[in-house]
């Protein structure tokens, strides 16, 4: 992971020999290179335009995340609940896109360690933590794969229709056209690198909160209400007689499925630390890092880190980088996010129409509804929506990739050797044949994304939010994350579990509803979902 070359106009100056005890027979302490000047520079218009050349992993982090849950589940909540839910966004954004996101990208900032090897000393087993999440992340995604997939298909072929070949049904033609736009997308994966696919995702991001401000602005919503509603922590409005049977049936087990949805799953997180230390920001970039992390692979403890007051000063300004990444990719993930609730709030809240969560013609629905209000809306919500899936298909790849190499590396030494696309290209096939299956089985929308929530959202990013409180423990006193955002991540881990039981308990009450109605037919569960 470290070991490739980084850019140097984001590594940090070097002073002198940063090696003060180089007798073998006491730790190695390396010495915190001096922060550009820039990182504690006054703020300034000028230095805050400099500081977006900074924004990259968590535009990658953003594009994965805004798929299905930001561009179809939250419209749907916006239609029956309009602005009240907006806080539900808001804490989702700031418990993944901010605590997750930089306690866990700190870590190989300040160690200049991959998270791969500190993970797999836990005790028990070696690796068996990090193989765990691997195993959940592999079967969950393709379930999530398929819920960005699919109503993307769909939406080519409402675009297509009228060139289609008569004689196929329209399920058939959906699920060909869904199945080639998911192997075109895994497939031109496999011929980008991580530098050409930042500058992508970064595009993508640009046409995302270009587009979603401007359709904001077209419909101009209630501000008032819209402030109301992001700050009003807690409130949960009731569901009206038009809301769709999930939120009238299932009302919580709904809500943390959204919750859930907004932001990545446990590999986008893990593979933001891997795309940081890509950067050079902090230690990753050190003379000596590479020695002093051979030397700590299997340590238990961190003490290449001198403990001085100004050094920790220095390691805390060489965190700038990461602030200001992990800021630009949470405001990125909220605003486009809630600008589709927003939509949704504006559009179809008046009049009263829901769209019903076991559809996969969600956004085939939502594009009739736009025009109806503005024809600008329709090319505006095309791109956007198109954008943001193609984005999460795009790099889902890459980030599962970079973590499972790191995690077998740090399990298997030797595995180091494997080549990373050869490893890429088989996970690429696992995806693709494995998503096919669900593509072709018309599984139902709430029973996918119910279960993905349950295992890979909710109850996996807990775990990788527990896992980056233990990394920044292991790291020594002066250097550990200020206290406010380490309780601000127990709380997030507390709130993230949580969820995880709302719809742990929502899942089993369904499940044995459904097997009290079962008539038997294996395809009832699939076609029509479970009740």
């Amino acid at each position: 992971m470290f070991g490739q070359s980084v850019p140097q106009a984001h590594c940090l100056q070097s002073t002198g020999s940063h090696l003060l005890n180089p007798v073998s027979s006491s730790p190695e302490i390396l010495t915190v290179p001096e922060p550009d000047s820039l990182y504690a520079a006054p703020f300034s218009l000028r230095r805050a335009l400099r500081m977006l050349r900074f924004f990259g992993p968590a535009a990658m982090v953003a594009s994965i995340a805004i798929g299905a849950g930001e561009t179809i589940l939250v419209t749907g909540v916006g239609a029956w609940a309009e602005y009240g839910l907006l806080w539900l966004i808001l804490t989702s954004v700031l418990v993944k896109g901010v605590c997750v996101t930089y306690l866990l990208g700190r870590y190989p900032v300040v160690s200049g360690q991959p998270v791969g090897n500190a993970l797999a000393e836990l005790p028990g087993p070696r690796g068996w933590f990090i193989l765990t999440l691997l195993t959940v992340e592999l079967l969950g995604l393709t379930l999530a794969l398929t819920a960005v997939a699919k109503p993307c298909g769909n939406l080519v072929v409402y675009l297509v229709n009228d060139w289609l070949p008569q004689g196929s049904s329209m399920r058939t033609w959906e699920n060909l056209v869904t199945t080639l736009f998911l192997g075109l997308a895994l497939g031109l994966s496999l011929l980008t690198s991580y530098a050409s696919l930042e500058k992508q995702q970064l595009v993508i991001c640009g046409i995302l909160v270009g587009g979603t401000i401007l359709s904001t602005l077209v419909v101009w919503p209630d501000l008032f209400g819209v402030a109301t509603g992001a700050l009003s922590f807690g409130r949960l409005p009731s569901a009206p007689a038009w809301a769709p049977p999930a939120a009238q049936n299932e009302y919580f087990l709904n809500l943390v499925t959204v919750f859930g949805y907004v932001g990545g799953t446990i590999s986008t997180y893990l593979a933001y630390a891997g795309w940081v230390g890509l950067q050079g920001w902090g230690l990753a970039a050190h003379p000596d890092a590479d020695r002093v992390r051979t030397r700590v692979r299997s340590a238990s403890v961190i003490d290449y880190l001198k403990d001085d007051p100004v050094e920790a000063r220095r390691m805390r300004l060489l965190l700038t980088p990461l602030r200001w990444d992990v800021s630009m990719g949470a405001i990125v993930l909220f605003v486009v996010t809630a600008s589709f609730m927003i939509a949704g709030a504006v559009a179809l809240y008046p009049r009263h129409q829901s769209l019903p969560g076991n559809m996969w013609d969600l956004l085939t629905k939502q594009s009739s509804i736009w025009a109806q209000i503005h024809p600008w809306l329709v090319p505006l919500y095309y791109t956007a929506v198109l954008a943001a899936l193609w984005g999460t298909l795009a790099t889902i790849p890459e980030a599962v990739t970079r973590v499972s190499h790191e995690f077998f590396s740090a399990v298997r030494p030797s595995f180091a050797t494997f080549p990373y696309r050869s490893l890429q290209t088989i996970l690429v096939t696992w995806f693709f044949v494995a998503s096919c299956v669900w593509i072709w089985s018309d599984v139902s929308f709430d029973l996918l994304t119910q279960i993905v929530a349950l295992f890979t959202t909710n109850l996996g990013v807990a775990l990788v939010c527990i896992a980056a409180v233990y990394l920044d423990f292991r790291l020594p006193p002066r250097y550990r994350t200020r206290r406010f955002m380490l309780v601000a991540c127990l709380f997030s881990v507390l709130i993230l579990l949580v969820s995880f039981a709302i719809s742990a308990v929502g899942l089993w009450g369904k499940t044995m509803s459904f097997l009290l109605q079962w008539d038997g037919n294996p395809m009832s569960l699939l076609w029509g979902g479970m009740p």
